[in-house]
């Protein structure tokens, strides 16, 4: 066989499992399912027993059409959850672009903020610096509010992508935010477009993404559009569709998967990592 087209065996990287508790009234996939504290509390304890190594709270939805949500009202739903779980010890993640909840969550124990603009804000980035939080910079193709479908070609989409980690991290670290606090997000479903295109192009790259920045990714294909888009299915139906594309970055190396189904999550890693180990040790 020609040496340019050998491929080295193929593996699989056990990433770190991000679940996710929506603490809101209009998520797509859960809205008002878990709003109370005892709720959200409780699904918590589930993704945790089912393998969960971080939780993620999500106190306002962020898909087109979501209800605005002020920042006090972040706060207030956030309060209880946040305070329980980190006083048992399970590292929290916080999913919120806004500078006064980010700076909540942190004061009150969050390990990780995740901000869908990837963090615009340079006039905050000091206050940042001194929480001492990871931080989840994602992408989208719209980082002025909370992104809308649009159509964008998948080549510049890639190209998009770069050029915005390639500036946003320097900026980070430039302002004191050490470059092993960062966790890149491409983004993924309606964040980078109405096409299942541009994602599929994401995932498939992701390989190339971890190399040309040298920082750990999150990967959070869980029940998006383009799956749904892809695949014909409903929400209620997109779980194969959802585990395929996890695997699928899992291979790729992402470091991080946000998902609302930790447990078929973490049985599919460990059932793939078990046949890999069946073929490293021969027929």
């Amino acid at each position: 066989m020609d040496e340019h087209n050998s491929y080295p065996p193929v593996g699989i990287h056990r990433p770190s499992l991000v679940g996710i508790v929506n603490i809101t009234t209009d998520s797509f996939s859960d809205g008002n399912r878990f709003l109370t504290t005892h709720a959200a509390v409780e699904h918590a304890h589930r993704l945790r027993a089912d393998g969960a190594d971080v939780i993620e709270l999500g106190p306002a939805a962020s898909h087109p059409g979501a209800e605005k949500v002020t920042a006090a009202e972040e706060m207030s739903r956030l309060a209880d959850v946040i305070g329980q779980l980190v006083a048992e010890g399970v590292p929290v993640s916080v999913d919120s672009y806004r500078p006064e909840t980010q700076l909540f969550a942190a004061a009150h124990g969050a390990t990780y903020l995740n901000d869908i603009q990837g963090f615009n804000d340079p006039a905050r980035y000091g206050e940042l610096a001194d929480t001492g939080c990871r931080l989840v910079v994602m992408h989208s193709v719209q980082r002025h509010g909370p992104a809308t479908k649009v159509r964008t070609d998948p080549g510049e989409v890639c190209r998009g992508i770069e050029d915005f980690f390639t500036e946003r991290l320097a900026a980070l670290e430039s302002a004191g935010i050490s470059r092993d606090r960062l966790v890149v997000d491409p983004g993924l479903g309606f964040f980078l477009g109405s096409s299942p295109e541009p994602s599929l192009r994401t995932l498939a790259g992701l390989e190339r993404l971890k190399a040309r920045f040298d920082v750990p990714v999150l990967i959070s294909p869980s029940r998006k559009s383009f799956l749904r888009t892809l695949t014909g299915s409903a929400v209620s139906k997109i779980g194969p569709a959802t585990l395929a594309a996890e695997l699928y970055a899992a291979r790729g190396g992402a470091d991080y998967i946000r998902t609302h189904d930790v447990a078929a999550l973490r049985d599919a890693l460990t059932v793939f990592e078990a046949l890999e180990s069946a073929k490293e040790d021969g027929w």
